[in-house]
């Protein structure tokens, strides 16, 4: 699974907490952000791509998923994006649309930066933090285990979200209490990718903004016959450390 955190928006740059406020577009940079990621991401086979409802994320997604990348070898298919709200921002409630500058001085800032689990934000349309995490952890199991059984387990899908929602995935994905959340950067247009497994799920890539995309294209098509007949991927993690250069990241081969 990669995690594609949105493109930078004017918000971003003007330290903005733009939550669900509709209309916030991608903005210069934020657009040649997702144009060059597009670029790194054209050599893998993508099986099922889902999006926040936001347009600041299906802007992005569709310049990824556009058919107008110029790389060799010749421009892979891509799937129809689906939208699930589930992947879509934390609701800030009235926090929504204030800058961070005056936020810093509320006493829940706090609270958001230490005891995350805690925080729930204030208004009729304020979220709790923890049930952000559930409905974005939710939703990307789900879609897992669907491209696991349609396509594969070596199959890659990618889910466009948001900084909070990604790092609360990650959070889950590393084992980590929502409480240390704030330890983890995500910046814009940058790539985190995960492995489940039956036992665990392995964080392969963290953060990325720019590093070669190659080594997760999965194996030809007999090879991962081989290995699901050898069960030679596995929830195991390699003693001492991998040999690194694999999509399929632990295992015993």
């Amino acid at each position: 699974m990669l995690l594609v955190r949105h493109g930078r928006t004017a918000a971003n740059a003007g330290g903005v907490l733009a939550g669900w406020t509709p209309g916030v577009s991608l903005d210069d940079t934020g657009r040649a952000q997702a144009a060059a990621l597009a670029q790194r991401m054209a050599i893998l086979p993508i099986s099922l791509a889902v999006s926040s409802p936001l347009q600041r994320c299906q802007e992005t997604a569709e310049i990824l998923l556009a058919d107008t990348v110029d790389a060799p070898p010749a421009r892979l298919a891509r799937p129809k994006l689906l939208t699930d709200d589930r992947l879509g921002e934390c609701r800030y409630g009235d926090w929504t649309g204030k800058s961070l500058k005056d936020l810093v001085k509320e006493p829940l800032w706090r609270v958001v930066q230490a005891h995350p689990s805690a925080a729930v934000f204030p208004g009729p349309e304020g979220e709790a933090m923890l049930t952000m995490q559930h409905r974005a952890v939710s939703a990307i199991r789900e879609y897992d285990a669907q491209v696991a059984a349609e396509h594969g387990d070596e199959a890659l899908w990618v889910a466009f979200s948001h900084g909070d929602v990604i790092k609360a995935i990650l959070a889950d994905a590393l084992g980590m209490h929502l409480d240390a959340f704030q330890r983890l950067v995500v910046d814009p247009c940058s790539v985190s990718v995960v492995r489940f497994t039956p036992l665990r799920p392995f964080a392969v890539r963290v953060n990325d903004s720019g590093g070669d995309l190659a080594s997760l294209v999965p194996p030809p098509a007999k090879k991962r016959r081989s290995k699901a007949r050898n069960k030679a991927v596995s929830s195991d993690a390699v003693v001492g450390g991998s040999a690194g250069g694999s999509a399929t990241g632990p295992g015993t081969t």
